[in-house]
């Protein structure tokens, strides 16, 4: 099984920069993250800051976030939120420039939750417009977006894989094939869906799968989520790619289920 640790929400009691070299010493070959900095537009100090810690670690860069806005806040994405829809357009070249650098293709978007002060069908206008250039943006450097359904944010609209799915039809009409499905069980889980109907609907469509189990998001096993059989049958659809381990847990238990 090929996993790339997610960097942004396991061995966080680290300094970020020192996560990848973490992530290497415990085995793995690959990490992923959320946006790591603070604005659409960092500085080329933080980039290369950034940059050099996977690099110096000898780790493979396999998935990042465009901004998605202040996550502990409770944003979760700009690209449909039309007072920032600015710095989602600005993030798209520091994105496809970090992702070029590295070698990294996949590239999560957020769609972000519904505002107060705006339609939901001018959010939708919006967000297909960002997607679109997105997914134009990142294609010079052989990239895909990957549109996500997430669970815990009451007005995020994206819940179920067909609710992605239909999103990810629209922008690919109006021209760019590069974009994919995120599937994270738990979050597909959490809401409700029918994880095995998504798996067999949409695993040629899936981009990345993201694992944790559930109640709690902890480590596989933790839980009641059959998680192994998923991963199996996505698999046997035709998935290829990476699974990200994407749970809480503490450091010095983190990847015990894995020796189990």
């Amino acid at each position: 099984m090929t996993y790339t640790v997610n960097c942004s929400i396991l061995l966080t009691d680290l300094p970020l920069l020192e996560r990848p070299a973490a992530a290497k010493a415990a085995g793995f070959d690959a990490v992923e993250f959320w946006w790591p900095f603070a604005s659409s537009v960092p500085s080329d100090a933080e980039v290369t800051d950034f940059e050099n810690a996977i690099t110096d670690a000898g780790i493979q860069l396999t998935g990042l976030n465009f901004h998605a806005g202040d996550m502990p806040a409770g944003d979760r994405g700009l690209l449909s939120w039309p007072a920032r829809g600015r710095e989602f357009r600005d993030n798209i070249d520091v994105v496809a420039g970090v992702g070029g650098r590295l070698g990294c293709k996949s590239f999560n978007a957020l769609y972000g939750n519904r505002t107060d002060t705006d339609a939901p069908e001018a959010q939708d206008t919006l967000a297909l417009h960002s997607l679109v250039a997105a997914a134009e943006g990142v294609a010079r450097i052989g990239g895909t977006v990957l549109l996500e359904p997430v669970s815990g944010a009451a007005r995020y609209p994206l819940t179920t894989a067909a609710q992605a799915m239909e999103v990810i039809g629209k922008v690919r009409a109006e021209g760019p094939q590069n974009i994919k499905l995120l599937a994270d069980f738990y979050h597909l889980a959490v809401n409700g869906d029918d994880v095995d109907a998504a798996i067999t609907s949409y695993a040629k469509d899936f981009g990345h799968i993201q694992i944790a189990d559930n109640p709690g998001r902890g480590a596989p096993g933790t839980g009641t989520l059959p998680l192994g059989e998923w991963i199996t049958r996505s698999r046997e659809l035709g998935y290829e790619g990476y699974i990200g381990l994407e749970y809480k847990a503490d450091t010095a238990s983190a990847f015990n289920w894995l020796i189990r």
